[in-house]
């Protein structure tokens, strides 16, 4: 998996392509409980949220859950994610996933009518994933997702494919995890849409001829953020009912410079967590840094519900925030 993860990286080598690829909603963590731990989350399981940092993670899971997120994104913008998993025993898990994102209504404004035409327009973005994992021995999971994405700017869409994959190995119950994966490996995509439509003018130094023929504007086809992540993870035992695990990801993206992610969590008797970390260290003009978070969980007999809660710094963007609920059964 390491292998195959690094030949097909390989070509992006210390490169910034920042504004090549479409589908940067895709970019967004949406794990409250990660992202408190600065999104170092290659080798975080136990949650089927996990699955968006690396498939191989819903493997490990023993229970099936379902977990909600929404994120008071930048500039207004909402964020939503779900994911739902089923244990199927020893044959494997099977998890799908829902993104959503929306700029909500926003006015149109033209270089003739600066305040506005009086039409309002929104970005809608939307990805469905459905995925399989499998605990392949007591220490090693692998998992597989497809996504169909969708984009949306008023009247103008577009759409494609993509493939995640990872694994996930426990060396030791107490000891070091590593894990690998490769998110957003897929089909490129072109807009199109009514808003691509004009009127044009064959000749304009011509009289009597259609002057208002009616035609299209070809744009070019742009490739899915892909995103290599590989991950170490080490807890450690501070007494009974108390556990404190670190986690640094390294981060090889195809539309940017190589990053690193630090994290940190304290779990008190399993009931009570604090989160922090700092993310894409080394990333170049990056406007993100320190995260915190929390989580509180409660355990009734074959259920259980968690609450997490992250903030994440922003720089000049400010900050973000992100609730997630979960429930296992």
């Amino acid at each position: 998996m390491l292998i195959v993860c690094t030949t097909l990286a390989s070509p992006v080598l210390s490169q910034s392509k920042t504004g090549t690829t479409i589908g940067q909603f895709l970019l967004i963590e949406p794990s409250a409980r990660v992202a408190g731990m600065g999104n170092a989350g290659a080798t975080v399981y136990g949650e089927i949220q996990a699955v968006y940092y690396n498939p191989g993670s819903a493997g490990f899971l023993k229970r099936s859950q379902v977990q909600f997120t929404h994120n008071l994104w930048l500039a207004d913008i909402s964020y939503d994610y779900a994911a739902i998993a089923l244990t199927l025993g020893e044959s494997g898990n099977l998890f799908a996933t829902v993104t959503s994102l929306n700029s909500g209504e926003i006015e149109v404004r033209t270089v003739d009518q600066p305040l506005g035409t009086g039409e309002l327009y929104s970005v809608t973005n939307l990805a469905l994933g459905i995925g399989f994992a499998r605990q392949i021995s007591d220490r090693f999971s692998m998992g597989v997702q497809l996504n169909y994405i969708q984009e949306t700017i008023w009247h103008s869409s577009l759409s494609a494919f993509g493939l995640n994959v990872g694994t996930l190995y426990i060396v030791s119950d107490n000891g070091l995890h590593i894990g690998a994966s490769l998110s957003n490996f897929g089909t490129r995509g072109r807009y199109d849409g009514r808003d691509l439509r004009i009127q044009y003018d064959r000749d304009p130094g011509m009289h009597g001829d259609n002057s208002a023929l009616p035609a299209a504007q070809q744009v070019e086809e742009f490739p899915l953020p892909i995103v290599f992540r590989v991950g170490l993870n080490y807890p450690v035992q501070i007494f009974d009912g108390n556990e404190l695990r670190f986690a640094v990801d390294a981060f090889h993206p195809n539309d940017n410079t190589e990053s690193l992610s630090l994290g940190a969590e304290w779990n008190f008797d399993n009931t009570l967590f604090l989160r922090g970390g700092y993310q894409n260290l080394f990333l170049v003009d990056s406007e993100v840094g320190l995260t915190l978070g929390a989580g509180l969980r409660y355990s009734m007999n074959v259920t259980a519900v968690s609450v997490d809660y992250a903030w994440a710094d922003h720089g000049r963007l400010r900050e973000s925030h992100r609730f997630t609920i979960g429930f296992s059964f």
